[in-house]
């Protein structure tokens, strides 16, 4: 994703080879260290959290060397069109992966709300089971074993982070038209000022949590309410995370003077995915917060 095309000679079907890699290896055995780590970290064996730590550094190390080979190659002018390609429909396909994620989360919240809770509050559950549980969302299941707790409301944290994701993505189309005109400059500014929108984002995501916490009540183990909250909000925040890395990157990239006017796909699949989180945001502004 970190590689834009910059030749015009080499045309298909040149496809670019690159020589045997340890990198594919390498990311395998971290990833292995990282899950046999969780693994063991959530039953209870101490030496489990280590290897996570170990398992993540290992893989954050191999994916640093790796884009460094892919972007050397490039700014080497070994990729042609077709490479420039393959490199499109990867991120297409990897941003649907993610799609694909978060479509399990909502219709979790979807399935929860609409199909269980009417559910389990029907006459024979009610008769049988659970007399007391009130079939309303959220709710504190039945025979109120969870903790009482607050919702969490959309004033003023989550509508002030839904406004910096939305002028997050202008700046970033702004800094896209500005690089697509040359100027360099400009398209600099304004991409360095979407990553502290998106900085100021989750700075802002870290204190609704502490205010969830400690004045709402709200855990992640309040119920089918607290794991989705979390699970949603949370999932999305790391992927705030990862894209202004990505974002982090391309500035820096740019800095370096990589990159031109006509050919910029790792800025353009850098801006992909942040595009996509805004969206993501949006439905779970709506559907977490609101409804």
């Amino acid at each position: 994703m970190s590689a834009s095309h910059s030749v015009h000679t080499k045309e298909a079907p040149y496809y670019y080879v690159p020589e045997s890699s340890p990198h594919p290896a390498r990311a395998s055995v971290s990833l292995l260290v990282t899950m046999l780590g969780a693994a063991s970290w959530v039953n209870g064996i101490e030496l489990g959290k280590w290897a996570v730590l170990v398992g993540v550094l290992s893989l954050i190390t191999v994916l640093y060397f790796w884009f460094g080979d892919a972007i050397s190659e490039e700014e080497a002018g070994l990729n042609s069109k077709r490479v420039d390609v393959s490199y499109r429909w990867s991120m297409s396909w990897f941003i649907f992966s993610e799609v694909m994620f978060f479509a399990a989360f909502f219709g979790a919240l979807w399935y929860v709300r609409t199909v269980t809770t009417p559910w389990l509050g029907d006459l024979d559950h009610r008769l049988l089971l659970w007399p007391n549980f009130v079939p309303t969302w959220p709710n504190l299941g039945p025979a109120g074993v969870v903790p009482a707790f607050q919702t969490m409301s959309p004033f003023w944290l989550p509508t002030i982070n839904t406004a910096l994701l939305l002028s997050s993505g202008v700046t970033l189309t702004i800094s896209h038209h500005a690089l697509r005109e040359n100027h360099r400059g400009k398209s600099e500014f304004w991409l360095f000022l979407t990553i502290v929108l998106g900085a100021t984002f989750v700075v802002c995501q870290a204190f609704e949590y502490y205010h969830a916490y400690h004045e709402l009540n709200l855990k992640f183990t309040s119920g089918a309410y607290g794991s989705l909250f979390f699970m949603l909000t949370g999932f999305h925040g790391f992927h705030v995370i990862m894209g202004a890395t990505m974002l982090t990157v391309m500035l820096i990239r740019m800095l370096k003077g990589h990159f031109t006017a006509n050919n910029h796909f790792g800025f353009e699949g850098a801006a992909w995915y942040w595009h996509f989180v805004d969206v993501v945001w949006l439905g779970l502004y709506i559907f977490v917060y609101w409804m």
